[in-house]
């Protein structure tokens, strides 16, 4: 893209219950650093009130209204694939999209959840257990961080979640991109608690509009290590009893920040300053 059509931008993250995001933040906040005039708007299912069987109707609007890209959130990513035009290759192995270039007449969908996820697990927990690892929620934000995870050399992948064709679909899409026996759906959380070396929640749970935690705090145990990709609150139930104990944690914030860094440069053709956006996200306390 060249400079003069990266100078205006405008965006938009689809999603359910939406308004305490700080992607508007995040994205216009590096815009502004690089000169670039850079609107981001919240398209919230909620306060629309509107299903996901308006979601054609609303890329539809987007592309008439000009919009540069979406960034597509719960419960859309996966849902929203028999819409577009294209798939990156990440997009594609991994079965969901969390971020939409409308470009030339064409929607095409990626993925940044996980290279997010998969930059805040180095960072984060880097020396971090990797033989077994529980995984709550099979959804499109967990395809991305169960990739993420086997991608780091996690050995087992066990999945729960309420969906168990879901389930079944994630473990065999894993299977055929790293091999037979890496990810399973489980059955027993309390043994395979008992067996992991660490814990993802990849569910909604513990979001202020879900509170709660996906895991009884008491299966947590001190040798684990526990991470969450909900960033607000940032210390969610799960953390809160998993710290309670002593367990390493990590926080949803660097993947929110470096799915945004990724969805940035999709969206502008320009590289965002990555140390920046995390230091503004800090701010936001």
């Amino acid at each position: 893209m060249s400079d003069a059509a990266a100078k205006s931008i405008l965006a938009g993250l689809i999603g359910s219950g939406i308004q305490a995001s700080r992607s508007p933040a995040l994205h216009e906040h590096e815009g502004d650093a690089q000169g670039l005039r850079y609107l981001y708007r919240l398209i919230d299912l909620d306060v629309l009130n509107l299903d996901l069987s308006e979601l054609p109707s609303l890329l539809e609007a987007a592309e008439r209204m000009g919009y540069t890209g979406l960034n597509i959130t719960y419960p859309c990513k996966q849902a929203v694939i028999p819409l577009l035009d294209e798939l990156s290759k990440e997009a594609a192995s991994i079965g969901a999209v969390n971020t939409v270039v409308l470009r030339d007449g064409k929607r095409v969908g990626h993925n940044t959840d996980a290279l997010g996820f998969g930059e805040g697990f180095r960072r984060g927990l880097p020396n971090a257990s990797r033989q077994r690892v529980v995984q709550m929620g099979a959804g499109g934000a967990g395809a991305a961080v169960a990739h993420a995870l086997l991608s780091q050399g996690v050995e087992q992948l066990t999945l729960f979640e309420v969906d168990p064709i879901r389930a079944q679909a994630l473990a065999d899409n894993l299977s055929r991109h790293f091999g037979n026996g890496r990810a399973v759906v489980g059955t027993d959380l309390e043994t395979a608690m008992a067996r992991a070396d660490g814990l993802v929640n990849t569910t909604p749970m513990g979001m202020t509009k879900l509170p709660g935690t996906p895991v009884p705090p008491e299966l947590l145990r001190a040798a684990l290590w526990v991470s969450e990709i909900v960033y607000f609150p940032l210390e969610t139930q799960l953390l809160r009893d998993a710290r309670a104990l002593g367990c390493q944690t990590l926080d949803g914030s660097v993947m929110a920040v470096f799915q945004a860094v990724k969805a940035f440069e999709l969206f502008s053709g320009r590289q965002a300053d990555a140390d920046r956006m995390l230091k503004h996200f800090a701010s936001f306390g």
